[in-house]
C-alpha cells in the first residue's frame, strides 16, 4: 500500500472501531523495527517524531530515512509530527514531506490556540497534510515538552466549537491520561470521548497510552479513540533491550555491535506486533 494520508488510516479505524498504533521513533533502528512489526501484524501504523527527534537527527535526514525505509512497503503507513508548539519546525516538516502534524498550542488561551490552528490547517492542506488539534495540555513531560501539573479541562461545548472552527482531522482531549510512566492506575474520563464523538464524529487521539490496560484500551477504542499513541513503552523497551544485551556481552567479553542491533530490533518488532494485536489493527492493512 505505502505512504497514505493520516485521515485515510484513521477514518477507516474510526468507522470500524479499532485502534492504530501511533509510535514515536528516535533513530533508524526504531523506525525500521516499527515498520517491521506493523508488516508482521499486517497492520496500518502511524510513525511519530517528536520535535526533539527532528532537531536531533535533522528534518532532511529523517525525511530521507522515511522515504528509503517505506519504499515498496506493503501496508498503509504515515509520518506524523507529534506535539509541536513551534510553527517554524512545523512548517519545515510539512515542506519535507510529513503527512500530518499535531500543532500543540495547548498552553495558549483557547481563542488564540484556535486562531493559530486555523492557520496551521490551511498551511497543512497546501501540502496535502492533515492536522491533529488539542486545547488542553496532556499531563507529563515528554521529550522536553509539557508539564507535570494537570491542566484544567475545557467544557464539551468549547471542544466542539474548536473542532468545528478549525477543521482539524483528529482531536486529542485530556481524559486523565498522562505522558510518561504512570505511578498509579489512572482514572480515565472515558465518557468524555463518547460525548465528543456523539456530537461530532471525529477520530480521537489517545495520548499517554503506555501503561494502560488492555481493557482500558479496548473501551476507549470502542468509543472512538482511533489513534493510540505509544512513546514511553518504546523508549523503555529500547533502553532495556540494549542494557540486557550489553550485560550479557560484558559477561562473555564478546563485543559485536551488529548482534546488538539485531537483538534490539527483534524485541521492538515484537512489541509493535503485540500492540497491533492488542488494539485490533492486526490484519487490517489494505
Amino acid at each position: 500500500m505505502g505512504v497514505v494520508p493520516l485521515r485515510e488510516i484513521l477514518d477507516r479505524a474510526f468507522r470500524e472501531r479499532y485502534g492504530v498504533p501511533a509510535i514515536n521513533i528516535f533513530n533508524d533502528l526504531t523506525l525500521e523495527a516499527v515498520l517491521a512489526g506493523a508488516v508482521r501484524a499486517n497492520s496500518p501504523v502511524i510513525v511519530q517524531t517528536s520535535v526533539k527527534t527532528v532537531r536531533s537527527i535533522g528534518p532532511k535526514a529523517l525525511a530521507s530515512m522515511w522515504r528509503s525505509m517505506t519504499d515498496g512497503i506493503t501496508i498503509p503507513v504515515t509520518l506524523h509530527l507529534d506535539h509541536c508548539p513551534d510553527r517554524e519546525v512545523l512548517s519545515t516538516c510539512l515542506r519535507e514531506g510529513w503527512n500530518s502534524v499535531l500543532f500543540d498550542a495547548s498552553e495558549l488561551p483557547v481563542a488564540e490556540n484556535q486562531r493559530q490552528t486555523i492557520e496551521v490547517v490551511k498551511e497543512a492542506r497546501s501540502f496535502g497534510a492533515d492536522v491533529e488539534g488539542e486545547i488542553e495540555a496532556i499531563t507529563g513531560v515528554e521529550d522536553g515538552h509539557g508539564s507535570d501539573t494537570e491542566a484544567a479541562r475545557e467544557s464539551l461545548e468549547t471542544s466542539l466549537r474548536f473542532i468545528e472552527a478549525t477543521g482539524v482531522d483528529v482531536f486529542a482531549p485530556s481524559i486523565g491520561n498522562a505522558h510518561g510512566s504512570y505511578t498509579s492506575a489512572p482514572v480515565l474520563d472515558v465518557q468524555r470521548v463518547s460525548d465528543i464523538v456523539e456530537r461530532l464524529p471525529i477520530p480521537i487521539a489517545l495520548h499517554g497510552g503506555s501503561g494502560l490496560t488492555t481493557a482500558q484500551f479496548q473501551d476507549l477504542i470502542s468509543r472512538g479513540a482511533a489513534k493510540v499513541n505509544i512513546s514511553t513503552a518504546m523508549k523503555e523497551a529500547y533502553m532495556k533491550s540494549n542494557l540486557s544485551f550489553l550485560r550479557e556481552t560484558e559477561k562473555a567479553n564478546k563485543w559485536d555491535p551488529p548482534s546488538l542491533f539485531t537483538s534490539v530490533s527483534r524485541d521492538l518488532t515484537e512489541l509493535v506486533n503485540d500492540l497491533a494485536q492488542q488494539f485490533g489493527s492486526a490484519g487490517k492493512a489494505w
